[in-house]
C-alpha cells in the first residue's frame, strides 16, 4: 500500500500500466518500442494532476485516479457503477473496471483530450449543456444504489473553511456575510432536494473527447455525482454570469442548449434565476472563498477575476435571505 507521495505514483503508475495493457489495441508504449530504448517513467507515465483531493497519473491510453483520503468507499463504488451503466452510455466517460482498494482507492478510466484553456472561443459551452440536459433526464430508479447524494454543497462548505482557517486580512466577512443568505441545504448543513442525477462540479475541467482530440465531448469525474438539484450544475456558469466572467452570448448559448435538450433544471421559458437564484449564490461565494484562501495561502494578491468574484459577494451580501 502506498505511504508517501512517491509511493502513491508508483502504484497509480503500476494500475494505469496493467489497465492499458488489458485494451483490446495495443498500448502506445508497445508500438513505439521498436528501439528498444526504455524511456523514463516521468515521461512515459506522466503524473497529470497531484492535489489534495486526488492525484492522476497516464499511461498510454489510460488514467489511473488516487481518490481523496477518507473518501467513503462505498459512496464511490456506487458512483463508479453508475458511470458504467448503459443509461450513462454518451454521457458519462465509462470507467475501466472497478475500484482498487488500498491505503487510497483507485480508479481507472480511458484517456481523453480536455479544453483548451488557451482557446477559450473554442469552450464546449453547448455541448456541455447538452450533456448535462441528459444526465439530469436519467431516471435514478433505473441505475444501480443505493445513490448517495450530490456533494457539491458539502464542496461549498469546504471552501468556507478552508478561508477561516486561512484567516485572510481582508474580505473574509464579505464571504460570510454572502454565505449567511443561503438555506441551510445550501451550506450543506442539511439534506437538499433530490430531484435528478447530478454530476455536482461542473466546470470545463470536467469535459473530455475521447477518444481523444477528435471524439464527442464527455463528462468526466464522478466524485461528487449523485442525487441532488439539477440546478447546482448551472450554478457555476451561472455565478461566471453574474460576476461578468462568461459573457452573455456564452450564457445563452449554454443556457438555450440545455432547454432545448429538455433538461429539468429550470423552466422551458421564462425566468431561470427561480432555480439557479440559491445555486449561483452558493458558486459564487465558494469560488470567492477559495480565492481568498489560496491568495492567503500565497501571500499574493487577488487576481481580477478573483477580485470580480468577491465584488459579487458583496452584492449577494446585501440582498435578502434566499
Amino acid at each position: 500500500m502506498p505511504r508517501t507521495a512517491e509511493d502513491l505514483v508508483t502504484a497509480l503508475r503500476g494500475h494505469a500500466r496493467a489497465a492499458a495493457h488489458r485494451l483490446e489495441r495495443p498500448c502506445s508504449c508497445l508500438r513505439s518500442a521498436g528501439a528498444g530504448i526504455p524511456r523514463s517513467p516521468d515521461v512515459a507515465e506522466p503524473v497529470l494532476a497531484d492535489r489534495p483531493d486526488g492525484t492522476v497519473v497516464r499511461h498510454g491510453d489510460v488514467v489511473a485516479k488516487a481518490h481523496a483520503p477518507g473518501t467513503p468507499p462505498g459512496d464511490l463504488a456506487a458512483r463508479v457503477a453508475v458511470a458504467a451503466h448503459p443509461a450513462l452510455a454518451g454521457i458519462l466517460l465509462p470507467p475501466l473496471g472497478p475500484l482498487a482498494h488500498g491505503l487510497r482507492l483507485i480508479s481507472c478510466w480511458p484517456h481523453g483530450s480536455p479544453v483548451d484553456p488557451h482557446a477559450p472561443e473554442l469552450a464546449p459551452w453547448e455541448e456541455a449543456a447538452v450533456l448535462l440536459a441528459r444526465l439530469h433526464t436519467v431516471d435514478p430508479l433505473a441505475l444501480p444504489g443505493p445513490l448517495p447524494p450530490m456533494r457539491g454543497p458539502v464542496k461549498a462548505a469546504r471552501a468556507v473553511a478552508r478561508m477561516r482557517e486561512a484567516a485572510p486580512p481582508r474580505g473574509g466577512g464579505l464571504v460570510l456575510r454572502a454565505w449567511a443568505t443561503l438555506p441551510a441545504w445550501a451550506r450543506g448543513e442539511a439534506p437538499g432536494p433530490a430531484l435528478a442525477l447530478c454530476h455536482g462540479d461542473l466546470h470545463l475541467g470536467q469535459l473530455v473527447r475521447h477518444p481523444a482530440s477528435r471524439g464527442p465531448w464527455r463528462l468526466i469525474d464522478i466524485d461528487d455525482l449523485g442525487l441532488g438539484d439539477p440546478a447546482w450544475d448551472l450554478a457555476r456558469p451561472a455565478a461566471w454570469h453574474g460576476c461578468g466572467l462568461l459573457s452573455a452570448a456564452d450564457w445563452s448559448t449554454f443556457l438555450g442548449a440545455y432547454r432545448a435538450a429538455g433538461g429539468s433544471a429550470v423552466p422551458g421559458e421564462g425566468d431561470p434565476w427561480t432555480r439557479l437564484d440559491v445555486p449561483a449564490r452558493a458558486l459564487t461565494v465558494q469560488t470567492a472563498a477559495l480565492a481568498l484562501a489560496k491568495a492567503t495561502e500565497a501571500g499574493r494578491p487577488l487576481d481580477d477575476a478573483e477580485t470580480a468574484v468577491l465584488d459579487a459577494c458583496a452584492r449577494i451580501a446585501g440582498l435578502p435571505p434566499a
